[in-house]
Parts: structure tokens; C-alpha cells; sequence
């Protein structure tokens, strides 16, 4: 369980920081869904020479909720089959509630990811025996407003503060894992991944499945089977 206590020193350490305006709240699903996280990584986290599939941070509607990355409800409850408490933190944003697998909003980033996993190998098990998904920073910044706002969009000091923090766990990870190809889905993912990991394993990118991208919403995964393939992945 050596990923688990990785992710458990990083939350610690990122518990020191503190963010400023616009952020209002930060959610850390790796603290108050640690059951859910640790039974994802209990089952799928050790097998080495797999995909490391690295997305950004949290969505409000997909880990902040299940500690699940990219954690659309119906993925994780149905098609993996998780179902471990979660507590929701004590202070909460009045339009962005915790409220875990009973969560009704949909994840759009995480419907399209997790859906294309189920449609293009079937059982959770079969996909994880080729890949392993993960997000680069565990938190969730809030606006006062209730908007998403993401680490690359945070003040230059608070992002090299999260970065520097994020990138050691991120090398650490990858020792643990020893993925044969490190994939960030979007490009700061993979640009973290390069500025952490250097020459010492391959990198790609593939598209970002969110709905903020207009590109993702014509056939993302026909594209990014075919970014995948450009990087000498199989897909079946």
C-alpha cells in the first residue's frame, strides 16, 4: 500500500498551505473519502508496467464526491463496484454539497472517461490490468460563486507552493508504479509530468474530456483512442 501512504503524506503536507481569494473552499476527498480512494487503490494500484493515465485536479461533481479520480457516481457505484463510507467535510460550499454516492449531478469529464473505459474493455478489471488513473493535485478549489477553479489558474505563489508538493508526490508514484508510459489528460497534466519526471519515462497527452473544451465534445474517444495509438498504446 505504499501508493496509499504517498497520497496520505501529500494530503498532509498540502493541509499547510492556504489559499486566498477567489478560492472560498477547498475540498480534500483524500481525506474525508479515504475508504473510497483506499479501496480503489487496494484493488487496482500495484500492478507496474501499465498506462498512468494523470488528470489535473478534483471536479465538484466527480472525486470531490466519490475520492474517486475522475469519480462520476454511476462509474464508480456501478461499474466498479465501490461502495466505501464517506463522511462529507464539516464546512461545505452552500452550492456545492458533499454529498457522495447519493450525489445526483452528473460528471460530465468523468462520464466520458469511464465510459469509454466500460464500453471499450467491459470489466473494471480488464481495463485496469492496462491502465491506472490518478489526478496530479487531490484538492478542489472553490469560488465564492460555486465555480471550479483549477490549480493552474491559481496566484504564481499558492501554484508553486501546490506544485512543488504535487510534483514530489507525482515522482514518487511514478517509482511506485513503474508505468511503461505516463499520459496526461490535458495539457497541464502533461506538462507537470515533464517538468517532474524529465527523460526517466515516456509522456503523452491526450484530450481532456471536459465540457469546458469544445474539441471533446466531437467523438472524444475516437480521438483519444487514436492519440493513444500514436503513442504505442493497444487498444482492443
Amino acid at each position: 500500500m505504499r501508493l496509499l501512504t504517498i497520497t496520505d503524506e501529500l494530503g498532509a503536507a498540502l493541509r499547510r498551505l492556504r489559499f486566498g481569494p477567489p478560492v472560498e473552499h477547498v475540498y480534500r476527498p483524500l481525506d474525508y473519502a479515504r475508504p473510497m480512494w483506499a479501496e480503489y487503490v487496494r484493488r487496482w494500484g500495484h500492478a507496474p508496467g501499465r498506462v498512468l493515465l494523470v488528470g489535473m485536479n478534483p471536479g465538484p461533481w466527480g472525486m470531490a464526491q466519490t475520492g474517486i479520480p475522475f469519480g462520476e457516481v454511476a462509474a464508480v457505484r456501478g461499474w466498479m463496484g465501490l461502495q466505501m463510507p464517506i463522511a462529507p467535510p464539516a464546512s461545505q460550499h452552500p452550492r456545492v454539497s458533499i454529498e457522495g454516492l447519493q450525489c445526483w449531478r452528473n460528471e460530465v469529464s468523468g462520464q466520458r472517461l469511464w465510459g469509454w473505459a466500460q464500453a471499450r474493455f467491459g470489466r473494471a478489471e480488464a481495463f485496469f490490468a492496462r491502465f491506472f488513473v490518478l489526478n496530479y493535485c487531490p484538492l478542489c478549489f472553490l469560488e465564492a460563486g460555486g465555480r471550479n477553479r483549477t490549480p493552474d489558474k491559481l496566484p504564481k505563489l499558492e501554484r508553486v507552493a501546490l506544485e512543488t508538493l504535487c510534483d514530489a508526490a507525482l515522482a514518487q508514484i511514478v517509482r511506485v508504479l513503474q508505468p511503461r508510459l505516463v499520459v496526461g489528460v490535458g495539457q497541464y497534466a502533461e506538462e507537470r509530468a515533464r517538468a517532474t519526471l524529465g527523460d526517466g519515462v515516456p509522456i503523452g497527452r491526450i484530450l481532456h474530456p471536459s465540457p469546458a473544451n469544445p474539441l471533446a465534445s466531437k467523438d472524444w474517444p475516437a480521438q483519444i483512442e487514436a492519440q493513444l495509438r500514436a503513442l504505442d498504446v493497444e487498444i482492443p
